[in-house]
């Protein structure tokens, strides 16, 4: 990406171009050939207090989730939790 492909604009001028329908958020989606549809609708987003620690990933592993956008850490929970849950034998 060259200087000339980014735009500036301040975050008035941001809500302005939204309202006038020129920008919009675009929203995260995953998709994975590796896991069946059936992986993604039971899937759910669980809140908890959670722990931080220093997670060293191989360099495709943290592509793939950085390819997604922002959001890509949480993802990363999501996933892993839901690894859990199964390896547990939990619906949840």
């Amino acid at each position: 990406m060259t200087s000339k492909d980014i735009r500036r604009a301040s975050l008035a001028e941001l809500r302005e171009m939204t309202k006038r329908g020129e920008v919009r958020r675009a929203s995260p989606q995953v998709e994975d050939d590796l896991l069946p549809p059936e992986f993604w609708e039971a899937a759910e987003i669980v809140s908890a207090p959670r722990t931080s620690v220093h997670l060293k990933l191989d360099p495709e592993v943290f592509a793939y989730f950085k390819e997604g956008g922002r959001g890509h850490l949480t993802r990363m929970q999501n996933v892993l939790a839901a690894y859990v849950r199964a390896r547990r034998g939990q619906s949840r």
